[in-house]
């Protein structure tokens, strides 16, 4: 049996702890992955807080994992070798009518990479062959990381919002910075919203293409078409709902947000709406790589050691990380 080292979360609400652990062989269906990098997400946040309920205790958490196949289980036809990623879908039961009808995502018996299944916080992780992404050659692994559930993610929401010329992106950090370079690639107008005095992000939007950045307490120039909110606050909602013209959508893009505050409904009619958007599915996964290699993105990103994981994870919490933070075992 193979040891690793990893970062492990005995406690949501505690920090993690350097660990080993203990990594039996691949099933019939499963891979080895060696881990070259590990992306940071917010969603790492919710469980290492407990915002999200009920993770598998000790947990190596870490679900934007890129490494190259160390060992294979007998049904698996990827190769030794091969370069690999690894995104927050790990298993669905591929029976319910979620999971009949293209809707993977919402598979209630789903399972979770770096939730309910230990993730990429480690020097290997052990993964369903079945859940993992072939990935397009070129791009460095800390490069490709993000783009595993910040662009994975983020690109589903994206596509939620409809095809509208001007669209708002609340919270410019991992998701919002990728599909910024999506929408302006595909001739639309960015309007990117940070934090209120946030100089710095408001002109590193302006820098990938985005038509407009402000604080979040400011209103755009021109109504909006559609705007996605990557910020976890629910108070942005009906921030965002002002800011949209009759027609238009909110989408709400992240796993945990705060509560949404009262808002009239004046605010709503026009026929706006608000829709949330739920995990990913692998074809979500293959069809945003195949874009991402065309455009190509640009992925700005932090590095930290495997050690340095809570430090990565503090400059998240209080908004210091400008794009992405990358672990590299």
């Amino acid at each position: 049996m193979r040891r690793a080292r990893a970062m492990l979360l005995s406690q949501p609400g505690m920090p993690l702890q350097v660990g080993e652990v203990s990594l039996r062989d691949p099933g019939p269906e499963e891979v080895l992955v060696r881990v070259t990098a590990c992306a940071v997400c917010r969603t790492d946040l919710h469980v290492v807080d407990g915002d999200l309920p009920h993770p598998k205790l000790p947990l190596v958490p870490g679900h934007e994992i890129v490494g190259t196949i160390a060992a294979a289980g007998e049904a698996v036809t990827l190769r030794l070798g091969a370069r690999v990623g690894i995104p927050w879908l790990g298993w669905t039961c591929g029976a319910c009518e979620w999971c009949a009808t293209g809707r993977e995502n919402l598979c209630p018996d789903a399972r979770f990479t770096g939730y309910q299944i230990d993730g990429g916080y480690a020097e290997y992780a052990l993964a369903d062959a079945r859940y993992c992404l072939s990935l397009p050659p070129g791009g460095e692994d800390v490069e490709v990381a993000p783009l595993l559930c910040a662009g994975l993610i983020g690109y589903r929401a994206y596509r939620a919002a409809g095809e509208g010329e001007r669209l708002g992106l609340y919270g410019f950090g991992a998701a919002a910075h990728l599909i910024a370079q999506v929408a302006v690639a595909e001739g639309r107008s960015v309007y990117a919203f940070t934090r209120p005095g946030d100089n710095t992000t408001q002109a590193f939007a302006r820098e990938l293409g985005a038509a407009w950045a402000g604080g979040s307490d400011q209103s755009p120039p021109e109504p909006l078409h559609a705007a996605i909110i990557f910020a976890p606050v629910g108070a942005l909602v009906p921030v965002a709902l002002r800011a949209t013209r009759p027609g238009g959508s909110v989408v709400c893009a992240g796993i945990h947000m705060s509560d949404i505050p009262a808002f009239p409904y004046q605010i709503l009619w026009g026929e706006r709406s608000i829709r949330s958007v739920a995990n990913l599915t692998r074809q979500d996964g293959r069809d945003f790589l195949q874009l991402a290699a065309r455009l190509p993105l640009r992925t700005s990103i932090r590095t930290y050691s495997l050690q340095a994981a809570n430090e990565a994870l503090d400059d998240l919490r209080a908004g210091r990380v400008h794009g992405a933070a990358v672990l590299v075992p």
